[in-house]
């Protein structure tokens, strides 16, 4: 097996698990945007800077998470082969 080939796939795997992480959090996101948030407030080693913008805000994390799902889509799609 040539070098540079045993370590192609690497990258597309990397990119579909981002892909399936975003579906996945958006998911959550939109459908229990007040729970998901606030399990993340708190001692979560640098993510409260992430979810403050939709503490106490579920409207604006549902649409976050339309985007999340979106993107993840379109990531999970880019790696057809």
């Amino acid at each position: 097996m040539a070098e540079g080939t045993a370590h192609a796939p690497v990258i597309p795997r990397i990119a579909e698990m981002a892909a399936i992480f975003m579906i996945g959090d958006g998911l959550l996101g939109l459908t229990q945007p007040q729970r998901h948030t606030g399990l993340w407030q708190e001692n979560a080693l640098g993510a409260e800077v992430t979810v403050r913008p939709f503490v106490g805000r579920p409207g604006r994390r549902r649409l976050y998470a339309l985007a999340q799902i979106a993107a993840g889509l379109a990531l999970a799609a880019r790696q057809r082969g």
